[in-house]
């Protein structure tokens, strides 16, 4: 495609987006003539396969296509209502896909709304990714509170270990920490939050938390007392999420937590080094 031609679309494309309170879109009246179909009728037959291909990975039709009424020009100064569609970028990409890729257009569309969506998904991966980082370390410290909280209650380090066994149990519906470990998959000598998808990470920091605040509350003492403290908490959390629909063992392994530091960090090595040099992208230096 040439240059001239892809400057021109480019432009075009970019004119007729919309934005409101945040959020970008294109009127599908105006993406009609953009992507060159004479015919509204022909083009809400694209708009509905698109629809279609929406509801397919499980995301609102009604989140991406929005109904809307529109009164143009007509006649000698008058006006008319007219019906029309706000397309979000990815709506507008799942019509391109659903197009000829053999008109420059379409072609153009499909890498213009795909590149754009794909850098919205890049971002959301990644402030998932952010969350969890924050969150294990977060369990991390809630699980350092408790045992210095327990410890000053009868309760030594052979029997913290057990607590938090029992814990684990009681939100795994019987599994133990070692039990789900092999169940996922998780190495043994690696620590099994560090698998853990972001939602039992944050509900095991929820109930260690509730245990350290009702040890204190309720001064309680001992293996016993604390232990039955401890497995109330999380099977309460474990209720709260089977009434959600989420049964916790059946959650698969999440990716490890230590590899995604890992390459946060050598991003962010990069990012600080600044621009690369032009000897480094193998040109002579003067």
């Amino acid at each position: 495609m040439k240059t001239t031609i892809t400057t021109t679309l480019f432009k075009s494309f970019e004119d007729l987006r919309h934005e409101r309170d945040g959020v970008e879109y294109w009127y599908a009246r105006e993406l009609q003539t953009l992507l060159k179909y004479t015919e509204w009728r022909n083009f809400t037959n694209a708009i509905d396969k698109a629809k279609q291909a929406c509801k397919g990975v499980g995301q609102l039709v009604a989140d991406q296509f929005v109904d809307v009424n529109k009164l143009i020009e007509h006649g000698k100064g008058g006006q008319r209502a007219i019906t029309d569609i706000a397309l979000t970028r990815y709506a507008c990409y799942l019509i391109a896909q659903n197009g000829d890729p053999g008109k420059t257009e379409i072609a153009f569309a499909q890498t213009y709304f795909a590149l754009q969506t794909r850098k919205q998904q890049l971002i959301e991966e990644r402030l998932l990714e952010v969350d969890r980082l924050t969150a294990r370390p977060k369990l991390t410290k809630s699980e350092k509170a408790l045992s210095k909280v327990i410890f000053d209650r009868g309760v030594n380090e052979k029997s913290f270990a057990n607590i938090r066994s029992m814990g684990a149990a009681a939100l795994f519906g019987g599994y133990t920490t070692s039990g789900m470990k092999d169940k996922l998959g998780v190495p043994a000598k690696r620590p099994f939050a560090d698998f853990l998808p972001t939602l039992l990470i944050k509900g095991k920091d929820f109930a260690t938390e509730l245990t350290s605040h009702n040890v204190v509350e309720n001064d309680l003492h001992g293996d016993s007392a604390i232990g039955r403290e401890h497995i109330d908490n999380n099977a309460a959390v474990r209720g709260m999420l089977l009434k959600r629909g989420v049964t916790p063992e059946e959650l698969p392994a999440a990716e490890d937590v230590k590899k995604i530091k890992r390459r946060h960090d050598n991003e962010l090595k990069k990012l600080n080094k600044g621009p690369t040099k032009p000897t480094q992208l193998g040109g002579e230096s003067d």
